[in-house]
């Protein structure tokens, strides 16, 4: 099932996406709903909404082999943990803002795991009963502070700079699915996430062991190797096979 969050004449709702159609949902999405098909909106006529704003996003470094090789890293004995502010995350079709203080952002495409439950100490064979689904994510970086500070906060915290969405896909192996970015139409990442390092649900009982994981959180899995630059002006997409494809465009931070 693809969930979707959107806005209709001022009104916020969920619902289920069936090709270009929404079916409203009716209770809540971490522990309970139905879906009442006689409340139907036509998809291009209603606003695309972040699936869900959550306490917390969790990302990891340096999760794909071939990304490792292409900055140069080792691999990393354990996951190399960062987060990204609530105040980061935006939806599909919504602006991402180019700093004025950066010279160098970056697209990473990459899928994330919505918690659907509280978690803590889970186990990698628990750690899918936790799961509501899986949506797309750009870790938008600002790479040059990134180098800069020697750490990551900065360069991976300002605002707009966590895209997620369109939808929540409940149903999908997120070890064995396509993954890409395009910049302009052009295909500049392309991998599976077999190529994980540590496997989401590893990475998912690795995190819960740390700190508690809250309905709506997410986590993300890392990018592959293709990450390069974008500009204002710029339309960046990341497809995940399955969930489907998160737009974006970039521009200039605008000044009093």
């Amino acid at each position: 099932m693809k969930i979707i969050h959107f806005e209709k004449d001022g009104v916020k709702g969920y619902g289920m996406l069936v090709q270009d159609h929404i079916f409203e949902i009716e209770g809540d999405i971490f522990s309970g709903f139905e879906v009442r098909r006689q409340k139907e909106h036509v998809l291009d006529k209603t606003k695309i909404l972040p699936p869900v704003l959550p306490s917390k996003v969790i990302a990891v470094g340096i999760n794909y082999r071939d990304h490792a090789e292409e900055f140069g890293h080792d691999i990393p004995a354990e996951p190399v943990l960062f987060m990204k502010p609530s105040s980061s995350v935006i939806g599909h079709g919504d602006a991402i803002v180019y700093p004025p203080i950066s010279n160098r952002v970056d697209y990473e495409a990459e899928i994330a795991a919505v918690v659907k439950k509280r978690a803590y100490r889970v186990s990698e064979g628990e750690a899918k009963e936790y799961i509501l689904g899986y949506t797309c994510l750009n870790d938008v970086t600002a790479r040059d502070l990134q180098r800069k500070d020697g750490q990551w906060t900065r360069a991976k915290a300002f605002d707009t700079f966590c895209p997620i969405g369109p939808v929540i896909e409940t149903d999908l192996d997120p070890n064995h699915a396509n993954i890409l970015s395009r910049l302009n139409g052009d295909t500049r990442q392309s991998s599976n996430t077999k190529n994980f390092i540590v496997p989401l649900f590893a990475l998912f009982s690795f995190i819960s062991q740390i700190m508690t994981l809250l309905p709506g959180d997410i986590v993300t899995t890392g990018t592959p190797s293709g990450v390069g630059e974008m500009k204002p002006g710029d339309t960046v997409e990341v497809e995940v096979e399955g969930i489907g494809v998160l737009k974006n465009t970039v521009v200039a931070a605008a000044f009093p």
